[in-house]
């Protein structure tokens, strides 16, 4: 560019400069003076027309700088001895000022024209769109930085959740179920399945923060489908229990007629179950049954968990499978997570998990093949 700015103008000196208001620095240049100006050397911004550049946003040119009445007495040419000479601010695509494409000689020239002033316009125009491309390249690079940290945090993250918490919750478990075995005290029985209760409850929070995690990284949920029918059956009886353990008054009543194997994962619908009783307890009649009902019809695998209670409103249908979401006066302990796993377990399944809510009872339907 600076060459083609020398040749066109017969200028033998051209430069693009950085300019501040304290400093100007040589980012190009082309000397054929020779001036001894090369890329990084700095000038005094007060022995530099560019500092009026920057001040007027104006273009400073003249062809002769004896003839110009503005700029005959001027101290930056007889400093270098200018005679010729053209300056052009340079602007970011922001409106922020970057500095000047200039160029100058020793000799008199020919370069006040609208010609030369339109080359000089569009090569900063030219040079602008560099720099916006520059920062680009730098905002994505450091975007990408900050994406990788992200990363690595969400891996500590779900390192944490899979390894160090689970971990102690098994132990806690395991010590639950000792005093269980071995204490006959009513108060040590009593504190011991409440520990149990509790351990089940944070090992399924923990399940659906890890779930949620691997979602949003892009993993998604892993499933690992096989046949099923006498295990898938043993499998949500067992789900069952563990929820009774949490809530032992509460009254289950589940119905199972699988005619038909299940190609699934039967963990992953256990653990679907699971989401689903636990919702159903928290927002069900405290007195009334929830019904758990599980079917073969020919092509599909249905499982609905039904509970008593009042009707959930029009407006929270819609919002019910997004993650985290929770109605307003909802005062039940959660993290808002376990309806959208559920959902996500149905997608991953090619099924559909679906609602329906009345002023008598609320139940929640999954529907998804029962063939590979």
């Amino acid at each position: 560019m600076l060459q083609i700015v020398c040749s066109t103008t017969n200028l033998r000196f051209a430069a693009i400069a950085r300019v501040t208001n304290e400093r100007w620095v040589a980012c190009a240049t082309m000397d054929n003076v020779p001036l001894g100006l090369n890329p990084s050397d700095e000038l005094n911004i007060d022995d530099t027309f560019c500092q009026q550049v920057h001040r007027e946003g104006e273009i400073v040119i003249f062809d002769d700088v004896d003839k110009s009445e503005r700029y005959c007495d001027h101290h930056v040419p007889k400093l270098y001895g200018i005679k010729s000479y053209i300056s052009v601010p340079i602007y970011k695509r922001n409106g922020e000022f970057f500095g000047t494409l200039c160029a100058l000689d020793s000799v008199p020239g020919n370069i006040d024209t609208d010609e030369v002033k339109g080359m000089f316009r569009l090569f900063t125009d030219l040079i602008s769109f560099h720099l916006n491309a520059q920062d680009e390249v730098k905002a994505a690079e450091a975007e990408l930085q900050e994406e990788r940290k992200v990363a690595e945090l969400r891996d500590q993250f779900i390192a944490i959740l899979g390894h160090d918490l689970k971990n102690p919750i098994a132990t806690m478990r395991m010590s639950a179920d000792i005093l269980l075995k071995m204490s006959k005290e009513e108060l040590t029985q009593r504190h011991a399945a409440m520990i149990k209760s509790t351990s089940y409850r944070m090992q399924g929070l923990i399940e659906n923060i890890l779930d949620f995690a691997r979602g949003q990284m892009g993993e998604g949920l892993v499933l690992e489908k096989k046949a099923h029918n006498g295990s898938l059956q043993e499998m949500m009886e067992q789900v069952i229990k563990e929820i009774k353990i949490t809530t032992p008054n509460r009254e289950i009543i589940f119905t199972c007629e699988l005619q038909d194997e299940v190609w699934c994962d039967k963990n992953r619908i256990g653990q679907l179950l699971s989401n689903l009783l636990a919702n159903a307890d928290q927002h069900g009649h405290a007195d009334a049954p929830i019904f758990v009902k599980a079917i073969t019809t020919g092509t599909n695998f249905e499982l609905s968990v039904t509970n008593k209670g009042k009707k959930i409103p029009t407006e929270s249908l819609e919002h019910l499978f997004q993650p985290f979401y929770r109605e307003d006066d909802d005062t039940k302990k959660g993290l808002g997570l376990g309806l959208f796993i559920a959902s996500e377990i149905a997608k991953a399944h090619e099924g559909q998990l679906l609602v329906t809510s009345t002023e008598e009872e609320t139940s929640f339907t999954l529907q998804i093949p029962a063939s590979a």
